[in-house]
């Protein structure tokens, strides 16, 4: 799942800036996360010069078109859309591999073959951000919304009748390079309408967490339409659930985008409009930025290296599972499908008890030891964000050995589901943890170019683990292959560890602007 951050493109930051736009020891009760929000919208400012005051910012901190002066209930209402429709387009990512010996009997493929189509699908969650942040700055938050999800829900479409495996998995590809500017775009959204250090936390624990259920919700579902139905049913249930979700929220949504409301307004009050670079320089800047940045980092920067990795190989092993899960169980207890996609409601336990130890953390140890670096005259170490990662490591090994030995024919079926939740609180916190620290250690608009790089290695992995599940359980048997995983796992816990006694060392070393204190 791909957050990207932004942040206002029209104001210039007093001081280096933490996740949610605050200082970077702010108190902030959910992930700071969500302020890959803040980041991205940074891009804007490598791309448009300075403009007149009265055309870049607002009239007042009273002004009613700032959204963050709109009415309460038109807060909530533009909170909902993009939750929502992040939930639907990671739930369309795995819900038919329930129903995956469906898709082998009807076009005669092998099952690896079958498991393609969730292959291509995340890869478009790759693709898709790098066409969200120009579409985004050209046309605002609501033309995304309005193009790219109706753009998915007509390919997903086209997968549900897709006539040969080919087709379902180009179609799949596509769907899911349109979907994703939903996931971008989304975040920026909740940043442009909350404070989400002062009134904005529950708002960004709801748009969060809803892609995380998506993918956990989407095997389960999926697998109690097939069992009656046949996989194309799926496809439907996507429209079935999408489709409503644009047709009722769509023709009410304002646009939230800053910039493009202070364009729409200065054009109104006959104000002069900075001039724009065109044509090969825009390009070059949008490419630098969405592209070229990020993959320079990620050979380069051993912080974002290392965790890059990590949540890669933590959202590589959940989307192995939504093959190794039916095929274990099936083996093993001879689940059907309804039975094996209701197996990841372990899944969806897991991230809820994850959002919200990360949020006890948040408010207790970071923020005990954040006060007592101020009231000593320090600066609290960044480094503290990892404390939630360190946390969350051991959760992975504990949860894939206690899988791997456990799923057994002569052991009960709830004792390996069981291990799963450990599997989901793990990577919650990880992940979360891993947002914040890169959120709090590049500073300005390096952060999205961090994140960016984060995202494009998470969906890459994500995008080939399902190729070898199958495999690598058959050739070394659901223990030992889950094992294997399990001390990769160990391996990797190390990250959050280092980079807590190290990180100030590569922070100071590190060629791009960060925080070096």
């Amino acid at each position: 799942m791909a957050f990207e951050f932004e942040k206002d493109a029209t104001t210039e930051p007093e001081e280096p800036r933490g996740p949610y736009g605050t200082s970077s020891g702010s108190d902030s009760t959910l992930p700071a996360a969500l302020n890959e929000a803040d980041v991205e919208q940074q891009k804007v400012e490598v791309i448009a010069p300075e403009t007149p005051p009265v055309a870049l910012d607002w009239d007042g901190p009273s002004d009613p078109d700032n959204p963050r002066n709109w009415p309460f209930v038109d807060r909530v209402f533009h909170t909902i859309p993009p939750a929502l429709f992040s939930f639907v387009v990671t739930f369309a990512s795995p819900v038919y591999t329930t129903a995956l010996q469906q898709v082998q009997n009807e076009f005669n493929v092998s099952l690896e073959v079958a498991i393609v189509p969730l292959t291509t699908h995340t890869i478009g969650f790759a693709l898709g951000p790098m066409l969200a942040a120009p579409l985004s700055e050209m046309f605002g938050r609501k033309y995304v919304y309005l193009i790219s999800f109706a753009l998915f829900l007509l390919f997903t479409i086209a997968s549900g009748l897709a006539p040969n495996i080919t087709a379902l998995c180009v179609f799949r590809l596509i769907a899911g390079s349109l979907g994703a500017p939903a996931l971008a775009v989304g975040a920026g959204t909740i940043s442009d309408i909350w404070d989400t250090h002062k009134d904005g936390g529950l708002a960004g624990m709801f748009f969060i967490m809803s892609p995380f259920l998506g993918s956990s919700l989407g095997p389960v579902f999926g697998g109690l339409i097939s069992y009656h139905r046949t996989w194309r049913w799926t496809m439907w249930l996507i429209l079935l659930i999408g489709g409503p979700l644009y047709l009722w929220f769509i023709p009410f949504m304002k646009e939230s985008y800053k910039p493009v409301i202070l364009k729409k307004r200065a054009i109104k009050r006959g104000l002069p409009l900075p001039p724009q670079p065109k044509g090969a320089e825009a390009l070059k800047k949008v490419l630098t930025i969405t592209l070229l940045r990020p993959i320079h980092m990620l050979v380069t920067e051993p912080i974002v290296i290392a965790l890059s990795l990590y949540t890669a190989f933590t959202f590589g092993v959940l989307f192995l599972f939504f093959a190794a899960i039916p095929y274990s169980f099936r083996r093993q207890y001879n689940f059907d499908r309804r039975q094996s996609g209701l197996v990841f409601l372990s899944s969806v336990v897991g991230i809820l008890l994850g959002a919200v130890t990360f949020g006890i953390i948040d408010r207790t140890i970071y923020k005990k030891r954040y006060e007592h670096a101020v009231a000593n005259g320090r600066k609290a170490a960044v480094e503290l964000r990892l404390i939630s990662a360190m946390i969350g490591s051991f959760g992975l090994p504990l949860s894939l050995f206690w899988f791997a030995w456990t799923c057994t024919p002569s052991t009960h079926w709830i004792v390996p589901i069981l291990s799963i939740i450990f599997f989901g609180w793990g990577m919650m916190l990880i992940f979360l943890a891993a947002a914040t620290y890169l959120v709090d250690t590049y500073q300005y608009l390096t952060a999205a170019s961090a994140l960016a790089a984060n995202g494009l290695l998470r969906y890459g992995f994500g995008a080939v683990f399902p190729l070898f599940a199958i495999q690598m359980y058959e050739n070394l048997k659901i223990g030992l292959a889950t094992s294997v995983l399990g001390i990769i796992s160990v391996i990797m816990m190390a990250v959050p560890f280092v980079f807590y006694r190290y990180g100030k060392y590569f922070r100071e070393r590190s060629g791009y602007d960060t925080l070096k204190g």
